[in-house]
């Protein structure tokens, strides 16, 4: 563990540990707080992660065994990351939990060797089908009205950054591809962002509310209707577009452009 640029050895569980700091760290605090907590769970290597903290029994933890069927090795890790996030917001005291928003965001992709279905190794972590970049957030806490609402609006997460400055009172909503949805927190009629853009090393893709573009980096093309095809089955570029389809393809495809350049 490193800790303020100072590195120790730790046997306690990287999970617990890390959820352990942040308890701890509140707990000292005497004016209004920001927290990151980054778990790095769960995570490759696969492993059983404390049986106190998951329900998957107590299961071999030989190689082996878990590279025979690494699934439920991967569902500890993560059920531990849910204990522990429960662990952390019941250690806050009443005024703390209706003085706080609380963001929980993924990642990226489950990967490759544990994804489920309708995802598969070609769709997951890593790739930039939905399966890797389609994330789940879930935004709880003072401010937040609209309780148990699905927002199907896009987010990219570089809106956080300004989102966190709208909560903490900075007037700005927008800076370069950073969009506030703090106004989401109450209302869900608020203009919504038109594009999300992601790219991984010579790929990329931008989707809008309706369509998804992804440009392979052997410069294959793909577009599909995301709202009618969630899970990418269908590549409409394998016949004729529409003209609806074939609009949005350009639309998306120079706005890419404009933010690629």
């Amino acid at each position: 563990m490193v800790e303020n640029g100072v590195r120790s050895n730790t046997i306690e569980y990287a999970t617990t540990k890390l959820t352990d700091l942040a308890i701890n760290w509140v707990g000292t605090q005497t004016k209004p707080w920001f927290l990151w907590i980054a778990y790095n769970a769960p995570h490759m290597t696969f492993h059983l992660a404390p049986t106190d903290l998951h329900s998957q029994g107590n299961l071999a933890t030989d190689a082996a065994s878990i590279d025979a069927n690494p699934l439920p090795y991967y569902l500890s890790a993560l059920e531990a990351m849910d204990a522990e996030m429960g662990r952390f917001l019941s250690s806050l005291s009443a005024e703390e939990t209706a003085n706080t928003v609380i963001v929980f965001i993924g990642d990226n992709g489950t990967l490759d060797k544990v994804v489920q279905s309708p995802y598969s190794r070609q769709t997951a972590k890593g790739s930039l089908y939905q399966g890797g970049i389609n994330l789940p957030m879930v935004v709880s806490g003072l401010g937040v009205n609209r309780i148990g609402v699905r927002e199907t609006a896009l987010i990219n997460t570089t809106d956080l950054y300004k989102t966190i400055g709208n909560i903490v009172v900075v007037s700005a909503t927008e800076t370069h591809n950073s969009q506030s949805f703090y106004s989401l927190f109450t209302d869900e009629n608020v203009p919504k962002r038109d594009f999300a853009y992601s790219e991984k090393e010579h790929e990329y893709t931008n989707i809008n509310a309706t369509y998804k573009y992804l440009k392979r980096d052997d410069k294959t093309e793909k577009l599909y209707k995301l709202s009618l095809d969630a899970y990418e089955g269908s590549n409409l570029m394998c016949s004729a577009l529409s003209g609806a389809a074939s609009a949005a393809k350009m639309d998306l495809i120079a706005e890419a452009d404009s933010i690629r350049n």
